[in-house]
């Protein structure tokens, strides 16, 4: 179909299993086994429904005719209704029982919340995949020496494990928080056109125990534990806002590491994975651009603004329903779903493959040791008698003169120039002495190590991942 516009979330970046889940055969089925449910519980629970029909219709639950259901839709304008005549054209001895005392919400919106789950779920398992990549690394890498930026201007020496954890500690939050998501979902249950639950109280002949039992039966086969307190006539679109906040999370945590490499990749120092036939540019062969991690930015940036259409629906609908939902919904929700799945992908095929440049790191470790070993040589200083003031006035001094000779592409000097200065009492030999990079790395190490205990029994059990990427 090369002449239809197609998403590019689903002809490029997501899996085969969101792709699925959102797919129009997965929504159709939870349709059916939804109506399924219904009608077991009411034949349960003394309506005249047989045991013959529910066979019926569990014996047709796959069997779809999307040409028939289109069809009946073009005719009636009507979605669920349009599939409520397809069913029960297969299904025919249960036709005149599908979707009793149900409006179209108990399908449409039940059905979201099954597969919002299940989406959830499954990038659950994806950041911990993630999660697991940036471990190893980390681990890897918690002892070496790397220059530690503020402002993106030199700093203090980190470590490269050390700068990882930072990336995993942001993922972390997003597996808290997504499992607040999900555990805090709730299922609509059959409430009726207004959530009063009116149609079922004529049904039951006010015994609203059956009521309350039919929707606790049906939330216990899809496997929801709680239910709404009360409706309207859909469940509150606050709950697509914070779903969607929370794939705006993974978005914000995975664009800060990939811009992160990416400045990284700038310097040489670290590089996200590049195969052995890939082009960098079509003009500029010899280019090695971090494709992947520009493409984790361009994605999430767009999940970010997709998760502001949850908050516009959430606050403007009407009193027990409006349908100026529901076109929004079709789009932002899964794709916002796809879009989380694509950056999760990348995320885990760039942690996966991740390359750290040990000579570069250490020729700009080497390049700007002198001037962060400048505190403790003023400390150094105080403890051989000088003024710390004094001493703090010499190495700004001296420095801004040496800052200026490199950008001259001279040669620093600056503990040459430092030890002409009595204030100190050292030669420049005892200066020098103390240009061992791991002296300037803190706790990094331990901290490092510190962390990954504290997270093992998250991990347990998890596998890194490396996803393929094929375009």
């Amino acid at each position: 179909m090369n002449d239809k516009y197609e998403s590019p979330l689903s002809q490029r970046y997501a899996s085969e299993y969101m792709l699925r889940l959102f797919s129009r055969d997965t929504r159709t089925v939870t349709w059916r086994r939804l109506w399924i449910a219904l009608a077991k519980a009411e034949h349960e629970l003394g309506l005249p429904i047989t045991e013959e029909q529910i066979a019926d219709l569990e014996a047709h639950v796959d069997d779809i005719d999307y040409a028939v259901s289109d069809e009946y839709e073009r005719k009636f304008r009507h979605d669920v209704m349009a599939h409520v005549h397809a069913y029960g054209d297969v299904a025919k001895s249960a036709a005149g029982i599908i979707h009793l005392g149900a409006t179209s919400c108990y399908v449409t919106d039940n059905a979201d919340l099954i597969i919002y789950r299940d989406g959830l779920k499954y990038l659950r398992s994806e950041l911990l995949s993630v999660i697991k990549n940036l471990s190893v690394f980390a681990d890897e890498y918690k002892a070496l020496p790397t220059l530690g930026y503020t402002h993106y201007q030199p700093a203090q020496l980190v470590t490269v494990g050390k700068r990882a954890t930072l990336w995993m500690q942001d993922f972390v939050s997003d597996v808290e928080e997504l499992d607040f998501v999900i555990d805090n979902m709730k299922f609509l249950g059959c409430r009726g056109t207004t959530g009063t639950e009116a149609s079922f109280c004529e049904l039951f002949e006010g015994d609203t125990d059956k009521i309350d039992r039919m929707n606790r039966m049906i939330a216990d086969e899809f496997g929801f534990d709680r239910l709404f307190d009360v409706s309207g006539q859909t469940y509150p679109r606050k709950a697509d806002s914070r779903i969607l906040n929370v794939l705006s999370s993974i978005a914000q945590s995975a664009y800060r590491m990939a811009n992160d490499i990416r400045l990284l990749q700038h310097d040489r120092q670290v590089e996200e994975p590049f195969e052995k036939n890939q082009i960098g540019s079509s003009a500029m062969a010899y280019k090695r651009n971090p494709m992947r991690c520009e493409r984790i930015c361009s994605l999430s940036r767009y999940l970010m603004a997709d998760a502001a259409n949850a908050a516009m629906t959430a606050s403007t609908q009407w009193l027990e329903r409006t349908l100026d939902d529901s076109a929004n919904r079709r789009i932002s929700l899964p794709e916002g779903f796809l879009c989380a799945d694509a950056v999760l992908r990348l995320a885990a095929n760039v942690t996966d493959g991740l390359h750290v440049n040990e000579k570069i790191i250490e020729a700009e470790v080497k390049k700007y040791l002198p001037f962060i070993a400048t505190e403790n040589l003023m400390m150094e200083g105080v403890k051989r008698g000088g003024d710390r003031q004094e001493i703090h006035e010499i190495i700004r001094e001296c420095s801004m003169a040496a800052t200026a000779r490199m950008k001259n592409g001279e040669e620093c000097g600056l503990l040459a120039e430092l030890a002409k200065h009595p204030e100190f009492g050292m030669t420049e030999a005892e200066m020098e002495a103390v240009l061992e990079p791991s002296l300037y790395i803190g706790r990094c190490p331990e901290q490092v190590t510190a962390y990954l205990n504290r997270l093992s029994p998250m991990l347990q059990g998890v596998g890194g991942a490396s996803a393929e990427i094929n375009i």
